[in-house]
């Protein structure tokens, strides 16, 4: 079974064109994204926004 469908993989190329073209912008300080790394976890929090099938984000483990 896959891990991530269709949607998601559009998100994520439309994501990286961006990033290429340099008109990707990260969310609150609205700076321009470089990474490679950076580019695809916006790709894959806006498909996960869209309701496209994508594994849940890394969660942070609180301390006891």
């Amino acid at each position: 079974m896959a891990k991530y469908g269709k949607k998601a993989q559009q998100k994520v190329k439309k994501a990286m064109h961006e990033r290429k073209r340099g008109t990707l912008k990260s969310g609150r300080s609205g700076k321009k994204v470089k990474s490679r790394k950076q580019a695809i976890a916006i790709g894959l929090s806006e498909a996960r926004r869209a309701g496209a099938k994508v594994p849940p984000g890394k969660r942070s483990k609180k301390k006891k």
